[in-house]
């Protein structure tokens, strides 16, 4: 299961320590975060103590209207339980007994400058991008038309190829050869592994580096990916899809993604190809299927 060190969230998200203990070895494993207002005030039935728990003015302002005593036992009662961190925000004065509570259990306490909204926000984001499943899958990743379209096949089938063919027509490439994907929420994001980032290998050639030869504006960092294209060598006697009613789906990380299957053969334009699919795909998406409106006027023809 992916896992966030609060080492490394305390380093990205440039958190002021308070406190620490000598070795900071906590693990966060949700993108959730908790804001322990109602354990301050004593109620810890269903409390998601694994969760980072965030102190904002609310649950500041009502733990320092209590008297001492009651601090130091609602503090302590709080951070006894084995929870990542705790970060106070809007830069607030750390309470003493938070301070010697998390001396006795060991419980890492950071503070950040900003509103407690925004810092809910960035922490979430954050967390959802570290903790999101990922997997790599050999194949290559563009984007035509805005949309993310991954090719997959056998090795030497010509995905470099066309790839480079299409950034030749104005497209973008994402990564050749080997595509990191990440589910965020119910959607796939293709990204190139960082040693390998906008490199491309030509058999014949040698390694590209398509960033220095076409610019910028040929390359970018991420894209979702919404259609996947499996190039094969033409099979005789095969069945390939001809009218595009039939939709097939490959699925990645628990998530449907639409396919295409296209048959090479010597002759066929196949960065053509996969424009004019990035285009009927487009058109999908926006309510218009040329297939299924052929099939309508066929059937209005055949009953007349």
């Amino acid at each position: 299961m992916p896992c966030v060190t609060v080492k490394q969230l305390m380093k990205d998200l440039d958190l002021e320590i308070i406190y620490s203990p000598e070795e900071i070895d906590g693990k966060i494993e949700s993108s959730d975060v908790n804001r322990p207002g109602l354990q301050l005030a004593g109620f810890y039935k269903y409390f998601a103590y694994e969760r980072v728990q965030i102190i904002g003015k609310v649950e500041w302002t009502y733990f320092d209207g209590l008297n001492a005593k009651v601090r130091e036992k609602r503090a302590e009662q709080l951070l006894s339980h084995e929870m990542p961190c705790l970060i106070i925000t809007r830069e607030l004065e750390v309470h003493e007994e938070f301070i010697e509570a998390a001396k006795k259990f060991k419980r890492p306490i950071f503070r950040k400058k900003i509103s407690t909204t925004k810092f809910i926000s960035v922490i979430t984001n954050y967390l959802e991008d570290k903790l999101a499943p990922v997997m790599t899958r050999h194949g290559v990743l563009v984007d035509v038309y805005g949309i993310g379209i991954f090719m997959i096949g056998e090795s030497g089938i010509g995905k470099s190829e066309t790839a480079l063919e299409l950034i030749k027509r104005g497209h973008r490439l994402i990564s050749d050869d080997a595509v990191e994907i990440k589910r965020k929420d119910n959607t796939l994001e293709g990204t190139a592994p960082e040693i390998i980032r906008h490199f491309m290998e030509i058999r014949g050639i040698g390694i590209l580096d398509i960033k220095h030869l076409y610019g910028v504006g040929a390359v970018r960092d991420e894209k979702m990916i919404e259609l996947v294209i499996e190039l094969e060598n033409w099979k005789q006697g095969k069945e390939y899809n001809r009218l595009g009613l039939d939709n097939e789906h490959m699925e990645m990380l628990g998530i449907e993604i639409e396919k295409l299957t296209i048959p090479i053969k010597p002759g066929r334009n196949l960065a053509m190809i996969i424009e004019v699919a990035a285009r009927n795909y487009k058109q999908k998406i926006m309510g218009f299927n040329a297939a299924e409106t052929l099939s309508d006027r066929l059937m209005m023809h055949l009953e007349e």
